[in-house]
């Protein structure tokens, strides 16, 4: 049975091989002649991305389509955490400060009960001696190989370029360009005359300005001044004329309530004895307190005699009547015997 196939090349270099399907033949015995045998033509598989090159034994290789396992996953990111766990305790933990200039660190027991270290570990030392090395030679210049063919040609003098003929426009452009760079700063020189000038007036013109609102500014300040001065000595002419009218008022006022103020005053002082006789007052406050005293004395001391005298007949009269007593029980006795 005839079949076709079909071997391209693409432009990265890849070789790639496609056939028909087609039945398997059965192999004769005897191996034919080569003439006989049909030629096939095959690709590359060292440049097929579907060869697997390397140690396979160890390798697991997932299908295009297929997804990882979440638990797998799962673990290697429990191993990345621990491990970079671990490195980081390695880097934040204490460590032993770096020793001193001179001296160097040993290791000492710390256990509870030393013990003598007597085993030692037997040392020799070995030397071997290589051959020196030598210098590498210097890289060659890359020179890249000829190809093509060459060829030459003869130019006379004067063929290609003749100077006093193609100079001329070159120098006409130079000159031009110069004159026109010339002109061009003679104007812009008289440009800046012509601004300089203009700005000259205008601050000349600015300072007449600003000297002249100045003084309007003088002036209106003399002008406020003046308003203000005027107005507060109007004010002050206000303020003392109605001081004025308030005073004649008080005074009218005060007039008209005293008039009558003074006789009720003096008549009330007069009631309450703020204008006396002496001769009464004295007669007041010391006659009659002196003789009221006397008159209460006197009239103490009567009082204190009668009560003496009560006491005096109180006490006759109880005597008269117990002697009297004493009588009549006598008789009544003398009478019985």
């Amino acid at each position: 049975m005839a079949s076709s196939s079909h071997g391209h090349k693409h432009s990265n270099g890849l070789y790639t091989f496609s056939s028909r399907p087609r039945p398997v033949e059965s192999s004769s015995k005897c191996r034919e002649p080569s003439s006989e045998r049909t030629q096939y033509n095959y690709g590359n598989i060292m440049y097929d991305r579907r060869v697997v090159r390397g140690n396979t034994h160890a390798q697991h290789v997932l299908p295009t389509t297929a997804q990882p396992d979440p638990a797998e996953t799962q673990k290697q990111m429990i191993k990345k955490r621990a491990a970079a766990r671990k490195q980081a305790w390695k880097q934040w933990r204490l460590r032993t400060p770096e020793a001193l200039q001179g001296r160097k660190h040993i290791d000492v027991q710390t256990e509870l009960y030393l013990e003598e270290l007597s085993d030692h570990i037997v040392s020799t030392h070995a030397e071997c001696q290589t051959d020196a090395f030598l210098d590498k030679p210097s890289t060659p210049l890359f020179i890249p190989a000829k190809s093509g063919k060459d060829v030459g040609t003869q130019i006379e003098e004067g063929e290609l370029f003749d100077f006093d003929r193609e100079v001329q426009p070159v120098l006409e452009v130079l000159v031009g360009r110069t004159v026109e760079q010339a002109l061009l700063e003679v104007m812009e020189e008289e440009e800046l005359a012509c601004l300089k000038a203009q700005q000259r007036a205008f601050e000349e013109l600015r300072h007449n300005e600003l000297a002249e609102v100045e003084r309007l500014q003088e002036q209106e300040r003399r002008h406020s001044e003046e308003k203000e001065r005027r107005v507060a000595q109007q004010k002050e002419v206000l303020k003392k004329e109605r001081e004025t009218a308030e005073k004649i008022a008080a005074r009218a006022y005060t007039q008209q309530y005293l008039a009558d103020l003074i006789p009720a005053v003096f008549t009330s002082l007069r009631n309450h004895g703020y204008f006396y006789d002496p001769v009464e007052k004295d007669i007041e406050m010391n006659f009659f307190p002196w003789l009221m005293a006397e008159v209460n004395n006197t009239l103490e001391k009567r009082y204190i005699a009668r009560e003496m005298l009560d006491a005096i007949i109180c006490d006759v009269t109880e005597k008269r009547l117990e002697e009297f007593k004493e009588l009549d029980t006598q008789s009544a006795r003398d009478w019985q015997v």
